[in-house]
């Protein structure tokens, strides 16, 4: 009896012993799957806010496509899926896999917007968000999928192109990629540096009307106020439409009497369906623009240079717009640039057919011996467009005739 009392006694403890054993080894694990969540830091993000995140970030999703962007060109091996897709045909302007990574939508700008399922298959340590003074959306609504999911939520400030510098030197150091994104941040204040220098002495009178075409039928624009069309005000533009923008999507409606009205010397045009649609108009001859053949497709590949989403690419893009408002005060050679900048942010060599493609107005045999708008002396101006000179008077010449 006694002998049976002690060995109960003693069965006992060894039991619960083994037992908890199981359950500090099974505890011991599943830690150690959340582990980047244990050796948290914390940071201030760029709307202010305090933020425990990983002290090592290997899973960050960029929540809206201009995050995505900075994401991809400060660390393209860290990028888990994208907003959107890219430019169609623009696989040989990325490098290898990336037009293949899933595209889940985004919290906030274009695409669909992501859902917590959806991230929780990623499974991301980090969500980077895009904080804009013109969002629609509560910080709320924003957050909601990545709340759902456990992922803490970075914003980073991108109103404008000057705010890119911070930010790429910001995620820089969240990611331990300081020298990458301190060499991308100095690029574009340099290129911002470098436009403004040269236009110093531009006064009112002199700057070019530049009329910013978005719409297929080329009667949606946007404010010169517009964080849309700032690389046209960075180029020394005039943008015709003078106004507060109203809502962040922007796209403001225009009616061709006013266009007429404005008779901008120069059309930026984004939407290649633009000059189809606007061949059985005869009012659009009526505009300096047509008459002078000024009439300029915003290249596109991989990411569109100034704007949908709104990037870096802009630091190229307003280089190329003052180059093109005024080419014999901005000289800077568009070709060589383009290449340089591709491959330090894209991390692409272009070839003289891939240059071509994105600067069909600016032949090898050209861009050195000034800017050529296209033949202004000719009575059926032309829109430069993948590499193919559209006439605009369709009466003569048909689109796409030779």
């Amino acid at each position: 009896m006694h002998a049976s009392y002690c060995y109960r006694m003693a069965s006992t403890p060894l039991s619960w012993i083994r037992h908890a054993g199981h359950l500090t080894l099974v505890l011991w694990v599943t830690l150690l799957g959340y582990s980047h969540l244990l050796r948290a830091q914390e940071v201030i993000d760029m709307a202010g806010r305090q933020v425990h995140i990983p002290d090592v970030i290997a899973r960050p999703f960029g929540a809206a496509p201009p995050i995505t962007a900075l994401l991809y060109a400060l660390a393209p091996d860290l990028v888990i899926a994208l907003n959107m897709p890219f430019t169609p045909e623009s696989d040989s302007f990325l490098q290898p896999g990336v037009a293949k990574l899933p595209i889940i939508g985004s919290a906030m700008g274009h695409g669909h917007q992501v859902n917590s399922e959806s991230l929780l298959a990623l499974k991301p340590d980090l969500a980077l968000a895009w904080s804009n003074s013109r969002s629609d959306l509560e910080p709320k609504a924003i957050e909601i999928p990545f709340a759902k999911a456990g992922i803490p939520v970075v914003y980073i400030k991108l109103e404008s192109l000057a705010d890119w510098p911070p930010a790429f030197e910001y995620v820089g150091r969240l990611l331990g990629r300081e020298a990458r994104g301190k060499a991308l941040a100095d690029y574009i204040r340099q290129a911002m540096a470098s436009v403004e220098t040269a236009l110093t002495e531009l006064s009112g009178p002199d700057r070019l009307r530049v009329y910013y075409a978005e719409s297929p039928n080329g009667l949606a624009t946007e404010c010169n106020n517009s964080f849309h069309a700032e690389p046209i005000e960075l180029a020394g533009g005039y943008n015709v439409y003078r106004c507060e923008q109203k809502t962040m999507v922007g796209r403001e409606p225009v009616d061709l009497e006013q266009i007429l009205l404005w008779n901008p010397q120069l059309i930026i045009v984004q939407d290649p369906l633009y000059l189809k649609n606007t061949e059985t108009d005869e009012r659009w001859r009526n505009i300096d623009a047509f008459k002078m053949g000024r009439i300029f497709q915003v290249p596109r590949k991989p990411i569109n240079w100034l704007d949908r989403p709104p990037s870096f690419m802009r630091a190229l893009g307003i280089q190329w717009l003052a180059h093109l408002f005024y080419p014999s005060r901005y000289t800077h050679d568009i070709r060589a640039e383009t290449r340089n900048f591709y491959h330090l942010f894209l991390g692409v060599d272009l070839s003289d057919a891939a240059l071509n493609e994105l600067l069909p107005h600016l032949t090898s045999k050209e861009h050195n011996n000034g800017f050529r708008l296209s033949n202004a002396n000719s009575s059926t101006p032309e829109l430069f467009e993948n590499g193919t000179r559209h006439p605009i008077n369709a009466l003569q010449a048909p689109l796409g005739a030779p």
